[in-house]
């Protein structure tokens, strides 16, 4: 298995440099790391009393590793989950906070172990994911790469905004569904058709 670092890596990696698009709801971000999350940590990195997205254009990519790992992992939690599972939900903590593990929450609703859907993982809800994942320790980390997609998906049909992230100009995969599929098994990978009928109804 991969150490927390190497996965920490990955995601810093995946995320890339500086971002500031209007359509993202993060705001600027650099290595994945938002405005927003250097405000409430209070990281004026510039050291000019305020912090804005000249801070954000100096976060490092090992600046962003250490938050990502005390923010991402350990203050959520993740490290209750067995192995198999961390790096997807890690991935998708550090691209969708709480709503991670509210979809996992929803997942074992629908493995038959409900529990409360509070985006909050302590003792039962990882419990219930050591239930589902003996009842079907082939298939459930698959199954929640695929309830991220179907996320993915739902927030491009609820915001014409968030399409982009979705689906690319020319109606393939966008970044949202690519990187949800790298945590999916290739036989579980929808095809460029696929892909494709399923975003048909956005203009």
């Amino acid at each position: 298995m991969l150490t927390v670092r190497e996965i920490t890596r990955a995601i810093v990696a995946r995320e890339g440099g500086f971002v500031n698009d209007p359509d993202d709801p993060g705001g600027g971000t650099n290595f994945g790391v938002t405005i927003g999350t250097m405000k409430r940590l209070g990281l004026d990195l510039d050291q000019d009393g305020d912090i804005d997205v000249a801070d954000v254009r100096r976060m490092t990519a090992g600046q962003a590793e250490e938050i990502f790992i005390n923010q991402y992992y350990l203050r959520p939690r993740i490290n209750l989950l067995p192995e198999p599972l961390q790096p997807s939900v890690y991935d998708m903590y550090v691209n969708a906070g709480g709503n991670a593990v509210k979809i996992l929450q929803r997942l074992l609703g629908q493995f038959k172990v409900p529990v409360a859907v509070d985006g909050a993982l302590g003792p039962n809800t990882a419990a219930a994911v050591e239930q589902a994942m003996a009842k079907a320790n082939e298939h459930f980390v698959d199954a929640y790469g695929i309830a991220r997609r179907n996320y993915y998906y739902g927030l491009g049909d609820g915001r014409s905004s968030l399409r982009k992230f979705a689906r690319r100009r020319d109606g393939g995969k966008g970044g949202w569904i690519t990187r949800a599929e790298e945590f999916i098994s290739p036989r579980f990978h929808l095809s460029d058709e696929q892909h494709r009928a399923r975003v048909r109804s956005w203009a």
